[in-house]
């Protein structure tokens, strides 16, 4: 008698664990928000410029760095770097850090965008 107690516990657990998957995916998905890098938080922002300083000192490709840094939604890259350095001395980032956001900072200073032909 005690065994099929334990065994209708189990099963009732297993079919409730499976029902609620089966709702949480099937029925009532989440929405997929449209999300960007333009709608983290300042402090999210600066690791994303972080990151893309570190790209930067690896391959020293200026028009990746400034495509990547478009996805900020700031009008100019320069400003999402300044912004990005401001923060990680609030937040105390490391000096290596530090240096790889402001050689990304002058790397901007002296980039000037080649533009792109137009075919007749």
């Amino acid at each position: 008698m005690r065994s099929w107690r334990i065994l209708g516990f189990g099963l009732a657990i297993v079919i409730g664990l499976v029902a609620g998957l089966l709702a949480g995916w099937l029925l009532f998905p989440t929405a997929d928000p449209a999300t960007s890098p333009a709608d983290l938080r300042a402090d999210y922002k600066a690791d994303y410029v972080l990151m893309t300083a570190e790209i930067y000192h690896q391959d020293g490709n200026l028009a990746a760095a400034t495509t990547r840094l478009s996805e900020l939604g700031e009008d100019d890259p320069i400003q999402a770097v300044q912004a990005a350095i401001l923060t990680a001395q609030d937040l105390g980032y490391a000096q290596a850090d530090m240096q790889l956001l402001a050689g990304l900072f002058t790397g901007l200073q002296t980039y000037t965008p080649v533009p792109l032909e137009t075919q007749p």
